[in-house]
């Protein structure tokens, strides 16, 4: 009953990316080399019935010692769904390889009901953790503290010089990788948070569903060259990064692939998307697309609350933040300054869509990063950006760019 469930939902996914997928595009994936630009390791390859993927976080020390919190989905791959989809896609053959990769996590059997035990590398007490059972969607959630001690002696083992960790599953069935970083409380330390979607890779989601979706599953990835994000970035040192989307988690392997230790050289960082529950209809399926396309609603709360439990894990740290006008970041790196004005030390937005010229009032006391040529906004997600600007700024009247080459 499984993989005829699988096996439908590739097909409806098929024929819903197969008008995106031209042929414009050539080559298949970008190649990752073993250890990225930072260190950061490669994900596993399956090699045992169940793969656990495990989601790169922090971990925050207060008076009991560092408390680690790690977070993972446990799944197994279903390949009968990834022929099903070939059959109908009209991907040219290099892109059906991205299609399959990007699809993968969302096709494949979550596996509930899970107790997972994991060892950080090098650990000269060979101490194991084990998590609760996991929950019907195949998340599963380990939390454990780890004193002064043991952190230090970790470091050291595995030669970290920035505070992360590696570990790995080590029950017989199950393969995984993971990494944590241990931030240290500083009163003069400069954490970022940074979105992804226009604002350190290309995906164009001011344009539309079609150009949204055929970015995300059709052609290769792209980063943001003008400016180069990566150099900038990379330019501050190797202060904490977390990546804040309100992209599906079950996206998370491409985009870690890409942005990490492939092509993308982004610096290593915690990566925070939104889950969404596996689609169980033609409803569902609609729903999870369009989440993909654009939710902003759901991404404004996803976050706002990301970022705000990361300032109260760290109170004494400054944070820049990074987005861009085509979505909310403006309106939710603002409510985040009013709250805890303390806390941030700077806000960047690349204005993909010409607001600072058209609507400056969204962009005050911002640093703003100008985008030529900009991206032409589709009708209906401007009909929701204008919604949810609205209720910010009520005496505001949104206005759309309609210069060349945009059209009204």
């Amino acid at each position: 009953m499984k993989h005829t469930h699988s096996i439908f939902l590739a097909t409806l996914l098929a024929a819903l990316v197969s008008g995106w997928c031209g042929s414009k595009q050539t080559g298949g994936l970008p190649l990752p080399s073993p250890f990225g630009n930072q260190g950061a390791p490669k994900r596993l390859k399956v090699e045992t019935e169940k793969e656990v993927t495990f989601y790169p976080t922090y971990a925050f020390k207060d008076a009991q010692g560092w408390n680690i919190n790690l977070r993972g989905l446990v799944h197994k791959d279903e390949p009968l769904a990834n022929r099903g989809l070939e059959l109908f896609s009209k991907c040219t053959e290099a892109e059906k390889n991205n299609f399959r990769a990007r699809t993968a996590d969302i096709l494949d059997d979550e596996k509930n009901n899970e107790e997972v035990f994991i060892k950080f590398e090098s650990d000269p007490e060979d101490k194991p953790y084990k998590s609760p059972r996991g929950g019907a969607d195949g998340i599963v959630k380990l939390s454990f503290m780890l004193s002064d001690d043991q952190a230090t002696r970790l470091l050291a083992q595995q030669n970290s010089s920035n505070g992360w960790l590696t570990y790995r599953a080590v029950s017989r069935e199950h393969t995984g990788l993971g990494r944590v970083r241990l931030i240290q409380p500083d009163p003069n330390g400069v954490s970022l948070v940074s979105d992804i979607d226009d604002t350190i890779k290309i995906t164009e989601v001011p344009a539309g569903r079609n150009i949204v979706l055929r970015n995300t599953f059709c052609l290769d990835f792209k980063p943001v060259l003008e400016p180069d994000m990566a150099a900038k970035y990379k330019e501050l040192g190797d202060i904490p990064i977390h990546y804040v989307s309100g992209g599906p988690e079950q996206l998370f392997g491409p985009l870690y692939d890409y942005l990490i230790t492939g092509d993308g050289r982004f610096p290593e960082g915690t990566i925070h998307l939104k889950w969404f529950p596996k689609p169980k209809s033609r409803e569902a399926i609609e729903n999870f697309i369009n989440a993909i396309d654009s939710s902003l609603n759901v991404t404004y709360k996803h976050k706002l609350d990301t970022i705000t439990t990361l300032m109260e894990k760290f109170p004494d740290r400054k944070f820049i933040l990074v987005g861009d006008s085509g979505e909310i970041d403006p309106e939710v790196y603002n409510e985040v300054r009013t709250k805890r004005p303390a806390q941030v030390k700077e806000i960047w937005i690349r204005d993909v869509i010409n607001d600072n010229a058209l609507n400056p009032f969204r962009l005050t006391g911002m640093t703003v990063i100008p985008v030529n040529p900009p991206v032409c906004v589709d009708k209906k997600h401007f009909d929701h950006l204008t919604e949810k600007i609205k209720e910010k700024y009520p005496a505001q009247t949104y206005r759309r760019n309609t210069t060349p080459p945009c059209a009204p």
